[in-house]
């Protein structure tokens, strides 16, 4: 046996059992948000002729375009493809590089990796243990869509099934390399997460302007490459062959770059002190710790909200009489049974303003667990040896948290006032709106942190949840009740329908700042992470 690759088998099953709850949550997200839509399209495009008209008016649709990509093929498996194979490759990627550092750049930030490392563990055995980890998640994920779709096609259920795969292994090959250059699992994360978003920005701007999706820009990003598999319509097969490429070509770099350096080390070291400016508070610390993030998700949200804003005209144009599409929207959009279509264009902003409000769940979530990171990697023991209370030290990365999802929802709320060009006040107050069920999300996590801090990591099935229910609840048509489960579905849509009552806002708040209160009482009492 290689003695590089030594202990790579007891490597890979410590992986998989730490993975056994969020690695299986990942994988059925990926697949059912593929899985829940054959069923809603059929409903929805039942006719060949209904098929016909969405690829008459998604082909002259550049905004559509930019956010689903090109229609291929007028069946209800080419239009699974569509709706939902970019979208899931994507999640593939981001699954796949929260696997790939978790289990190298985090190891050795925390410094186990030294200590395994001291055993018969061999140079390259961490970083294939991770790798194989993301494989054994991908494969998993295609398997379910390629088993789910299989009754559409078979053909066409594994060219979909193994593209998002691909995707998804090649993002975790270019977070192998990023773990390799940088020193903290933070920047690792951020690194390929920006690669991820200018992959999907580009195939956007390719599918823009080319209706055929034949854009140089569209075949520069992995993204595009997965559209032009063409599951369901005249498959590709060769296109596979680029992934397989490319991700050969980041894997050899990226154990090229492991053989080169220590471990703990890095290519990117990050800047030696003293730091600039003052640090004068707790508070201070959290926010030169977060700020990045910060304005990365806020510069997201606004372009985001352009695109979005802008996209309004164009929806309601593609939806046309299609009453169940119609439906759906309004269903979203908090205004069923009424008509006209202002009242569309309402109900799609609206639409458009609580996904992203779901969304920056996943920032308070991510922001909110910046404590658990500083806990478990032992910089914040020293930090509470001083004359630092443990309420002043979570106090500042709460309010950077909590302020941070307001900023981005205000930017996404101008951003979407600005694409649609009118009523930028409305725009804001329905993303602004919804703050209180992302502060609810955001307690929540807190508490999980504060009581149980080992299963802190729960936030996140919390977070998908929601964003779940939200996102394919109302096209399943699910019972309201089950709708209910998310604090999302409490709160009054806007702009339009009915004037707002205040009852859901305060209750939320209200309920926010209890969780919170009971997450400091646990963190006060209990001991800090070993």
């Amino acid at each position: 046996m290689n003695t590089q690759l030594a202990g790579t088998g007891a490597l890979l099953r410590l992986a998989l059992r730490r993975d056994r709850v969020m690695a299986p949550v990942w994988i059925l997200v990926v697949a059912m948000l593929v899985l829940s839509l054959p069923g809603s399209l059929e409903s929805v495009y039942g006719t060949a002729a209904e098929r016909e008209r969405l690829l008459a008016t998604m082909t002259a649709n550049g905004s559509l375009r930019a956010l689903y990509g090109p229609v291929f093929g007028d069946s209800i498996g080419a239009l699974t493809a569509w709706r939902g194979g970019v979208f899931a490759g994507l999640l593939a990627g981001v699954m796949s590089l929260v696997i790939v550092v978790r289990h190298t750049r985090e190891e050795e930030e925390s410094g186990r990796q030294e200590l395994l490392s001291a055993a018969m563990v061999g140079r390259r055995a961490p970083l294939t243990a991770a790798l194989l980890a993301a494989l054994i998640a991908n494969a998993a994920a295609a398997l379910l869509v390629t088993a789910g779709l299989a009754g559409r096609g078979a053909a066409g259920a594994l060219a979909l099934g193994l593209g998002i795969g691909a995707t998804g292994m090649l993002f975790a090959a270019l977070a192998a390399i990023a773990a390799q250059l940088t020193e903290s699992a933070r920047l690792a994360k951020g690194l390929t997460g920006a690669f991820i978003g200018a992959a999907f920005v580009l195939r956007a701007a390719g599918d823009a302007g080319a209706p055929d999706g034949g854009s140089a820009l569209t075949w520069i990003s992995p993204l595009g490459w997965l559209e032009h598999v063409r599951a369901f319509a005249a498959e590709r097969w060769w296109v596979l062959a680029l992934f397989a490429a490319a991700s050969a070509a980041q894997l050899a770099a990226a154990y090229a770059l492991a053989a080169r350096r220590d471990v703990g080390m890095s290519f990117l070291p990050a800047r030696p002190g003293p730091a600039r400016g003052r640090l004068g508070s707790a508070g201070a610390l959290a926010w030169r710790l977060q700020r990045g993030a910060l304005l990365g998700w806020s510069l997201g949200f606004l372009a985001v909200g352009v695109v979005f804003g802008g996209m309004t005209d164009g929806a309601t144009e593609l939806v046309g009489d299609n009453a169940r599409t119609r439906e759906i929207i309004e269903r979203m959009g908090g205004q069923a049974g009424q008509a006209g279509q202002g009242v569309l264009a309402d109900a799609f902003l609206a639409t458009m303003a609580g996904m992203l409000a779901m969304v920056a769940a996943l920032y308070i979530v991510s922001a909110v667990l910046r404590l658990s990171a500083e806990e478990s990697g032992q910089r914040a023991e020293p930090l509470l040896a001083n004359a630092v209370g443990r309420l002043r030290w979570a106090g500042g990365h709460l309010a950077v948290a909590f302020g941070g999802s307001a900023l981005i929802l205000l930017l996404a709320g101008l951003g979407l006032g600005i694409g649609h060009g009118e009523d930028i006040g409305g725009a804001v107050a329905a993303t602004l709106g919804q703050l209180p069920a992302v502060w609810v999300i955001g307690a929540l996590a807190a508490l999980l942190h504060g009581a149980v801090p080992r299963f802190a990591v729960a936030a996140w099935a919390v977070a998908g949840a929601a964003l779940a229910l939200g996102w394919v609840g109302p096209a399943l048509n699910l019972p309201q009740a089950v709708l209910d489960l998310s604090p999302f579905a409490h709160l009054p849509k806007l702009p339009g329908g009915q004037d707002p009552s205040w009852a859901p806002f305060v209750a939320l708040t209200a309920l926010a700042a209890a969780l919170l209160a009971a997450a400091l009482t646990a963190l006060r009492r209990r001991d800090l992470a070993a």
